[in-house]
């Protein structure tokens, strides 16, 4: 199944929606996770773009939660990683990954990865243990180096340049976290070279760089759910250009002098 849409060919998403499942005889939702709004949200189903999907919001309304309890219900590392990464610093996720579904499109991923962050180099430990071990080298697809010899956003690119490849399934939690200003572009260009060969992005962030993909879906998790936006009325670009428009007034509001 394909479409037309900012002039390339759209091609059917790896994963389609996802939806909360019932509850089970006797099971009781309360607290965290299921009161985060973005949880919340999750039992109506919400559809994903088969290109590129942002959540976005404040600090504690459910999108890194919900992001990764799609990685898991994909068969990704909750900490990190692809389906084959197997390290575990600490038990922390949610317990929502066993309770959503998500539809499939007919394609299936030749690649996947779960990009976080917060753990990267966690990761980067992983593969250097693995090293060490017979047979290929592991860091070859992440292009022959360690990821510990890098910088945080260099480590961060040499995945995104090098690991990532055509047709596959990529969830990015905050990756503004490691990037430069300029290098948050080189990712922009990096979605886009990935989604003309047939990959899928979904992204948590706050940066309205990272978030200025064409023709993306951007859900806004708030009280009300997760609820398409447009880019313009996306809050971190309305907040971003509100300041830089008049900077001076925020500073004196925000400090008071």
């Amino acid at each position: 199944m394909t479409a037309r849409h900012y002039g390339l060919t759209m091609i059917e998403g790896f994963v389609r929606s996802v939806e909360m499942c019932a509850p089970e005889e006797g099971e009781v939702r309360s607290g965290y996770p299921w009161s985060l709004p973005g949880v919340a949200a999750l039992a109506g189903g919400v559809a994903l773009d088969p290109r590129v999907t942002y959540l976005i919001g404040e600090n504690g309304t459910g999108k890194s939660t919900v992001l990764e309890a799609v990685a898991i219900a994909a068969g990704m590392n909750p900490e990190g990683g692809s389906q084959h990464f197997s390290f575990s610093t600490r038990d922390s996720h949610s317990a929502l990954s066993e309770s959503i579904r998500l539809t499939r499109g007919a394609r299936r991923p030749r690649t996947s990865f779960f990009l976080r962050a917060e753990s990267l180099f966690t990761a980067a430990t992983y593969l250097d243990e693995m090293r060490e071990l017979p047979g290929p080298d592991p860091l070859a697809p992440y292009g022959g180096r360690s990821l510990h010899e890098q910088s945080h956003g260099e480590s961060f690119l040499a995945v995104i340049l090098n690991r990532f490849g055509p047709n596959g399934l990529y969830l990015l939690d905050e990756p503004e976290a490691a990037l430069s200003t300029q290098n948050c572009l080189t990712l922009l260009r990096r979605i886009h070279d990935l989604v003309t060969e047939g990959s899928q992005f979904v992204i948590a962030t706050h940066s309205p760089l990272v978030l200025a993909y064409p023709g993306a879906l951007i859900l806004s998790c708030g009280e009300e759910g997760l609820q398409p936006i447009a880019y313009e009325d996306a809050e971190p670009v309305r907040l971003t250009e509100s300041f830089l428009q008049a900077r001076e007034r925020f500073l004196k509001e925000l400090l008071e002098y």
